[in-house]
């Protein structure tokens, strides 16, 4: 799940579709109330469709009694962040539902961005465990299992990993922060192509980040110059917020520039905060919030220690 997409909008309630020898399918997915399936793989798909919803009453029927008390005690994003690993969108989506020729399940979550397509594999059960893979249209392969739990089916694993909500709650977070902070080190960068393009199109640096943004109705030009997008150009982008300054010369050469950048909300969007110099290296630190600045470590991707 990276980190770099640009994600999506609220949608709907759920639309399903299915072939007319399956009303019963139809039937489970539109209601909004969690129910006992027959089989693991009809417990997994309501469990997915319930998260391309974000509707966590429901999803949390489908874990076991341990992980489903711990999914309800974490903080609200953090829910929320489950639910997108599990449906692999951003945010609520609509479910469809539908079967191959061998009667197979594939489940289509359908948001703003990219449609997420889980196609079934055969259920394989032993006693009171069972096993089903999946395809991701991405060429992925998951493999979940469940457990027979409370006269119901449960979510037991995902590939060689047994669920432990709250570990995997801390785990996904510190791996989201992390994606985060390496977007914001390439918007960085980003930055800092675009603001050597202006200076060779216009033989000057720009004032503001402003000035690099999408040329209006009159086209390109210095106030506008259409190299880095409207989130860029506004100074935000995937939770970091960018600070851009010219740094005069001192010794009759050309002026230079830094651009700092800091988490939008600290210890949710990310930890460093992160510091370009007028070189062009990159430097990193835990300001709790605050801008960084070039008395900060170099990065080791920039051959700092």
């Amino acid at each position: 799940m990276k980190s770099n997409s640009k994600s999506r909008a609220s949608l709907l309630a759920i639309l399903l579709l299915v072939p007319p020898a399956r009303p019963a399918a139809a039937q489970a997915a539109t209601t909004t109330q969690a129910s006992e399936e027959k089989t693991a793989s009809a417990a997994l798909s309501a469990a997915l469709v319930a998260a391309c919803r974000q509707n966590e009453a429901v999803f949390g029927h489908y874990l076991t009694t341990e992980n489903e008390n711990a999914f309800r005690t974490l903080p609200k994003e953090e829910r929320t962040a489950i639910l997108r690993r599990f449906s692999l969108t951003d945010d609520p989506g609509r479910a469809l539902l539908s079967s191959d020729p061998s009667n197979h399940t594939i489940l289509r979550c359908e948001g703003k961005g990219p449609t997420v397509e889980f196609r079934f594999g055969n259920e394989r059960l032993h006693e009171n465990i069972a096993f089903v893979p999946l395809q991701v249209v991405d060429g992925r392969s998951i493999e979940f299992g469940l457990v027979r739990e409370g006269g119901g089916w449960r979510l037991l694993s995902v590939g060689l990993l047994l669920l432990n909500i709250p570990e995997l709650s801390k785990q996904w977070t510190l791996q989201a922060l992390e994606a985060r902070e390496n977007e914001a080190v390439a918007s960085l960068r980003s930055l800092a192509l675009a603001i050597a393009a202006y200076n060779r199109a216009y033989n000057q640096l720009p004032n503001s980040l402003k000035q690099l943004g999408p040329a209006g109705k009159d086209g390109v030009s210095p106030q506008a110059a259409q190299l880095v997008d409207d989130d860029l150009a506004n100074g935000e982008r995937d939770g970091y917020r960018f600070r851009y300054r010219v740094v005069p010369a001192t010794d009759g050469g050309p002026d230079g520039f830094e651009i700092a950048a800091q988490p939008v909300e600290y210890s949710k969007t990310g930890n460093r905060s992160f510091f370009l110099d007028a070189q062009g290296k990159v430097h990193s630190a835990d300001h709790q919030g605050a801008f960084g600045t070039v008395d900060d470590p170099v990065l080791a991707s920039e051959g700092g220690g």
